[in-house]
């Protein structure tokens, strides 16, 4: 079927698209020798993973699910790192990840055993205090307060021969120029830590926009050759959305019209619901054929039919008169939306499709009331949990 003909709301992966980013991704690799894992945290449409992998190194996961999804449906490389991990999971992470990144010294100190049976290779998360994302404060994991890393100033050399890498991830959605400067203070504060002989690779983490049309691919590519040859460590990336950035869609119908000092439009699809990231960052999503308010002739806000008085997508203009049974077809859906959304007023999530590179697209995902419901409770009358 076509996208027009498929079942709203609906996200839909291109493939076309996603094999595009993939390969510049494959060539940043084959220039450097550095090696590319997928984030999932980003995009972990498995579905996909036949296809990732054979562009990319393997997976990189922020706890247990996610480690286990990697290593289940790509069954290459295997990361993982979290700010903390929990007792009974840790010995099943150091049977099927191969490295493993603690956020803590204290974490470190107290799992490194089972590391170190498993034959994990282990390393810390620093923080060199350098923010390049100016105002966004809640995706900067150098923020004063953060949570996330070792600062130099608590960075405890007695254990640094445990250690196998050093990790750091300071970006988001951002160019190599900040990536060289963040690893100028990386190396300020820990390069005498990286050129010891028992550190054998450097996570430069993920938010490497890579795939975007401006992003300085040579710039990043000098970064990793002088980082790998001044060191001798091997590099590592981790992009998420740089994977599958502009390789999807979400579709969603017009339901209703409603006007009260500006025609709304009523989605079958929802920000708080399908693409949270639209109020949690806040995000104005591309939509196809639209623009700025009062840009083109017809201008409407775009709303959900959740109670939410504040479930607003943004307010969008339109050659045409928009109206009801119209699909509408948001872009770049592929990251984020998917791995996010959520089932608020029991709204249905959206299906999930692809389509290929001649435009054809099949179902690969459906779901209903029962995705709904079992995610609430596993009780059973009478019998006690369902999974007993």
């Amino acid at each position: 079927m076509r996208i027009n003909e498929l079942p709203t709301p609906c996200y839909v992966i291109d493939e076309g698209v996603l094999k595009k980013n993939l390969e510049i991704l494959k060539k940043v690799r084959e220039d450097t020798g550095c090696r590319i894992l997928l984030a999932q945290k980003a995009f972990s449409c498995f579905h996909e993973y036949p296809l990732i992998g054979q562009y990319l190194d393997g997976t990189t996961a922020s706890g247990l699910f996610e480690a286990r999804l990697g290593w289940e449906e790509m069954g290459k490389e295997n990361h993982v790192f979290a700010p903390a991990f929990k007792n009974e999971e840790i010995e099943e992470l150091c049977k099927i990840c191969g490295h493993l990144v603690f956020n803590s010294f204290s974490q470190l100190e107290k799992f490194y055993p089972v590391c170190q049976r498993n034959q994990v290779s282990v390393g810390i998360r620093v923080n060199p205090e350098c923010s390049t994302q100016g105002e966004h404060a809640i995706y900067d994991p150098c923020a004063p307060g953060s949570r996330l890393g070792v600062t130099a100033a608590n960075f405890r050399e007695d254990l640094v021969p445990l250690l196998s890498g050093i990790h750091f991830h300071t970006l988001c959605e951002q160019n190599s120029d900040d990536l060289e400067t963040t690893l100028l203070a990386v190396e300020e504060k820990f390069g005498k830590y990286l050129s010891l002989p028992n550190i054998k690779w450097l996570n430069m983490g993920g938010g490497h926009h890579i795939t975007r049309a401006d992003y300085d691919v040579e710039r990043l590519k000098r970064c990793i050759l002088r980082m790998q040859e001044k060191y001798q460590v091997t590099v590592y990336l981790e992009p998420g959305e740089a994977v599958a950035l502009n390789a999807g869609y979400l579709v969603t119908e017009v339901m209703d019209i409603v006007e009260n000092g500006i025609k709304t439009l009523i989605l079958d699809a929802s920000a708080a619901c399908h693409m949270p990231d639209v109020l949690e960052m806040p995000y104005r999503p591309p939509l196809a054929d639209s623009g700025m308010p009062g840009e083109k002739k017809y201008t409407y806000r775009l709303s959900s039919c959740t109670c939410l008085a504040g479930d607003v997508i943004g307010d969008y203009s339109f050659d045409r008169e928009i109206r009801i049974g119209d699909k509408l077809y948001f872009e770049d859906m592929a990251i984020y939306s998917m791995v996010k959304n959520n089932t608020f007023n029991g709204m249905c999530l959206p299906s999930i499709a692809v389509m290929d590179e001649q435009g054809e697209c099949r179902l690969i995902r459906k779901f209903g009331y029962e995705d709904f419901k079992m995610r609430l409770s596993g009780w059973d009358k009478g019998k006690g949990f369902n999974d007993e």
